[in-house]
């Protein structure tokens, strides 16, 4: 692969390396983010002889690729850009997933919104600004995390590992800076019966009847149970319904029925869980609950790296999506997300990102690293 002498051949490049989150159905059998924190790791090394740049086992073959361009002796404090190496799946899409085509003033594939495009951004500003970075205020670090889209295993690893004077987590945010995001709440629910024949439904225990009663309620009685405290940027805690299976044969009463639903809570919504669990539980008292979390974020806007942010001509805002922003926060460390693009192309399926929204992104970056 030739060495890229553009930021749009840069993101060209990272499409082109498949990446895709291995969890659930990738649509490929190219998952994981080896080759691209290998391909990562070669190119920081070529362009940037003096950093450090390590990969870093998280799961197996699915590591992250760390970049230290200074060394501040411990006396700076460390400024994190960390965009995400995997992609969601390729199931479904309508172009060349990995083709990172160039037309119609955009580039084209599975990651150029979410996140390849921010990141070809804030590493070609980081190459363009090489020269400055050891005299900065700020160590200046860079990281690929991997798995951002299932399980954040990249920045829970990273963030055990090191401390950080603040993160951006690379997002496609339009260059906005979100100092707050919503947590995520993943239900796994199940319900269980006992199987018979069809014929004789009397003598079982219809598992789905009994997932009915939950779906019902999550539909018309969980609303109450999340409240109505609003924040400014983020509206309320949310939840919906998501997916179901049950059943094996139309003539035999199922004795297993699964749901997933999706809470979205806010900043310090943290009993939400055990509410809403003992709601579906008096609807239903032996539903079986699991689930996944992930972070809320939300930065004071006063702390000066979002003032500086500012006056680099980025907007204060909110989303309902989570980032790995969320994981730094979690242990008190300020962070946000942002990057070049809309997420409103992010996981479509022909995703893309338009190449001035790319330039502009190295152009912010470049401006922001100056004032380090």
């Amino acid at each position: 692969m030739a060495t890229p002498q553009t930021a749009v051949e840069l993101l060209q490049a990272l499409i082109r390396i498949p990446s895709v989150n291995p969890e659930g159905d990738p649509g490929t059998p190219h998952t994981g983010e080896q080759a691209i924190a290998e391909w990562l790791a070669g190119w920081l090394r070529s362009e940037f002889p003096d950093a450090r740049v390590e990969l870093r086992d998280v799961l197996p073959g699915r590591p992250n690729v760390v970049a230290r361009f200074s060394d501040g002796g411990g006396k700076k404090p460390r400024v994190l850009f960390a965009p995400h190496t995997d992609t969601v799946s390729v199931g479904g899409m309508t172009i060349d997933p990995f083709g990172g085509e160039l037309r119609d003033g955009r580039v084209w594939g599975r990651g150029a919104s979410d996140t390849k495009g921010t990141m070809a951004a804030m590493l070609w500003a980081l190459r363009g600004s090489r020269d400055r970075l050891g005299a900065l205020g700020h160590e200046v670090w860079f990281a690929g995390l991997c798995s951002e889209e299932a399980g954040q295993y990249g920045a829970r690893s990273l963030a055990e590992q090191e401390r950080f004077g603040f993160v951006i987590a690379g997002e496609p945010t339009g260059l906005d800076a979100v100092v707050a995001h919503k947590g995520a709440l993943w239900l796994t629910l199940t319900t269980r019966g006992r199987a018979v024949h069809a014929a004789q439904p009397e003598r079982g225990d219809n598992a789905i009847y009994k997932m009915a009663d939950v779906l019902r309620c999550i539909r018309d009685e969980i609303p109450a149970v999340l409240g109505d405290a609003e924040h400014p940027l983020l509206g309320r805690t949310t939840i919906s319904a998501g997916t179901v299976k049950g059943g094996s044969k139309i003539n035999i009463v199922p004795d297993i029925c699964t749901a997933e639903a999706d809470i979205r809570h806010l900043p310090g919504d943290d009993d939400v869980l055990e509410r809403v669990s003992a709601r579906l539980r008096s609807v239903c008292p032996d539903l079986e609950i699991a689930h996944t979390a992930s972070r809320p974020m939300v930065t004071d806007t006063s702390h000066p790296m979002i003032q500086l942010l500012q006056r680099c001509g980025s907007k204060i805002a909110g989303s309902a999506w989570f980032s790995d922003g969320g994981i730094f926060a979690a242990d008190g460390t300020p962070s946000i997300a942002l990057g070049a693009g809309s997420i409103a192309q992010a996981h479509t399926k022909d995703e893309w990102i338009a190449v001035r929204d790319l330039d502009r992104g190295v152009e912010f970056f470049q401006d922001f690293i100056a004032r380090l």
